[in-house]
């Protein structure tokens, strides 16, 4: 009897143009990288702020490896939680302004506090395009699901208006990964009041990026209410890995006993927790970084304005490129690829079907002439196209 596999379903992925290749990069994460043996102007990765590789963080991570070793040994709650993670907490707490808990990841973090927040006789209200880890999280919570329609206030509040949920909880990504808008924050933070519901926002392409400190979409809104769960991420803008929480003190609290994936987890390792102070200093005095990457996006939009792909609209360092169709867009990252560029294309189940996209993800440590590069390079592959 022949053994099971899943041939004939990764053959699917090939006919369907979904099949999918990790490259392998040999250097410092950055925007210029050594992979497969040639070098690439990368507008593939999610460091927002070029922390990931710069030597203020390497060198607190190797004192920290130097003093105090790399495994943390065991979780939080047992004997895991070292001083360097009690700094870090107290440094975020004071940079953001609320309590902070730190965890291992957004994917872990999202998986173990929205089954902590909610249960059976609640309700989640979440947005259409809320990242992977709110979906899985929500299904853990075991409470009733409802999705309103993208950035939709009207059909999320005929959601609320309906509900007999004893919790409510309305999730959200503070900035959406693969479009690159904004969720409409006051016009969520009147409903959350208005429905006596949470606010839970997943910032992870937030945090660092916007706001006048980078503290985040609540920040470039001016917002602040106790109603507001606030998640970063720390392996974007920041440059490294892990997530922090922010919440009032008795939410801090409750997460801290009843979060499962941080209650079983090993702690993150000092070194990432002395790294991340180093980042938290840059994020807050470097404000150059901030508005550089607002001008590389103000000239990304203007040259690409005449391009046969439309970005769609975004303020944010993700600018996505719409082709529509899976084989068009991985046939326009190689062209690119092919002069040296590297972009990801994008496909479902990752967006909807018809959506295909090339993900552009601008960085600080990007000059204007990488941005002029990439522009003329898009110019010559549409002159191809034409022709």
């Amino acid at each position: 009897m022949p053994i099971p596999d899943f041939s004939h379903e990764l053959a699917r992925l090939d006919e369907a143009g979904l099949r999918r290749h990790r490259r392998v990069l040999e250097s410092a994460q950055g925007v210029h990288v050594t992979a497969e043996g040639r070098e690439w102007l990368s507008f593939c990765s999610n460091d927002y702020l070029g922390l990931a590789a710069h030597p203020a963080l390497a060198n607190a991570a190797a004192e920290a490896a130097r003093n105090h070793g790399v495994g943390s040994g065991a979780s939080a709650l047992v004997s895991g939680h070292h001083r360097l993670h009690q700094r870090l907490e107290e440094r975020l707490h004071a940079f953001m302004g609320r309590p902070c808990l730190l965890l291992g990841g957004g994917f872990p973090a999202n998986t173990g506090i929205l089954p902590a927040l909610v249960g059976r006789e609640d309700a989640i209200f979440a947005d259409k395009l809320v990242h992977a880890s709110l979906l899985d999280g929500a299904q853990l919570s075991r409470a009733q699901v409802r999705r309103f329609h993208h950035n939709d206030i009207g059909h999320l509040e005929n959601l609320l208006r309906t509900t007999k949920a004893r919790r409510k909880l309305i999730v959200v990504d503070g900035v959406f990964s693969m479009d690159g808008d904004i969720a409409p924050l006051p016009e969520l933070l009147r409903l959350a009041e208005t429905h006596d519901a949470w606010l839970y926002v997943d910032d992870a392409h937030g945090f660092g990026v916007l706001g006048a400190n980078g503290r985040g979409t609540p920040e470039h809104f001016g917002l602040a209410s106790p109603r507001i769960i606030h998640l970063c991420t720390l392996g974007k803008a920041a440059g490294a890995m892990g997530a922090a929480l922010f919440a009032e003190q008795s939410v801090v609290d409750w997460l801290l006993h009843s979060a499962r994936s941080y209650v079983f987890s090993t702690a993150p390792p000092p070194l990432l927790a002395a790294a991340l102070l180093a980042a938290v200093d840059l994020i807050e005095q470097d404000a150059w970084r901030r508005e550089h990457l607002q001008q590389l996006i103000a000239r990304l939009r203007q040259g690409a304005a005449d391009l046969p792909w439309k970005l769609l609209p975004s303020e944010t360092p993700i600018q996505p490129l719409m082709v529509g169709d899976n084989k068009a867009a991985v046939h326009l990252a190689e062209a690119l690829r092919e002069r040296g560029i590297w972009v990801p294309a994008i496909r479902p189940p990752t967006v909807p079907k018809g959506t295909a996209r090339l993900r552009l993800s601008l960085s600080a440590a990007h000059s204007m002439e990488d941005m002029e590069r990439l522009l003329r390079a898009l110019h010559e592959v549409a002159g191809e196209g034409k022709s």
